[in-house]
């Protein structure tokens, strides 16, 4: 009977965290070195991203009925779950950066505010740049016509303030 507590407990967890997350993605992290997945979960702790491995059954009765539903079919052989909270592609990113250096690493699939991508999908995904880089650079792209606009003003009041002195002396 404990044993059981103990699985409803994990399913529960599992549940929490997914309902919770803006983004899952799941990994297949055989072969990994101690050091290498140690490295690993360190980058993702700091990140704020929670890493951790759980059975499959455990996971699948987790999602069901949930927007990650999907990933069941991606839930064969060793599966480690990332949950990211605030930002949707930094667990992928941070996954991403990492596979150069753990070829044994790889994506299985994922699913990003409720829709669900293969091991493909989420390398693209990964290779999104995080929310306040796009920002700053739409914010870049608004002040870079407003600085063209008031140079060419400033340009033509200097003209014009120019002309004005030339035509007073004259």
């Amino acid at each position: 009977m404990p044993d059981i507590a103990k699985k409803e407990a994990v399913v529960q967890e599992i549940r929490d965290k997914v309902q919770k997350a803006k983004s899952v993605v799941l990994v297949d992290s055989r072969g990994l070195t101690v050091l290498q997945d140690t490295e690993l979960r360190k980058l993702l702790r700091e990140a704020d991203v929670d890493y951790k491995v759980y059975k499959n059954t455990m996971i699948n009765f987790a999602i069901k009925g949930t927007d990650a539903e999907g990933l069941s079919s991606y839930l064969n052989g060793p599966t480690a779950v990332a949950f990211s909270y605030d930002d949707a592609t930094k667990a992928a990113s941070i996954i991403n950066k990492q596979l150069k250096g753990m070829p044994q690493l790889e994506f299985k699939g994922g699913v990003i505010e409720g829709t669900v991508y293969d091991a493909s999908g989420m390398a693209l995904i990964a290779e999104i740049p995080s929310r306040d880089v796009l920002l700053g650079r739409l914010l870049g792209s608004f002040k870079s016509p407003m600085a063209s606009f008031a140079r060419l003003i400033n340009a033509i009041a200097e003209e014009k303030g120019g002309g004005t002195k030339e035509d007073e002396s004259a």
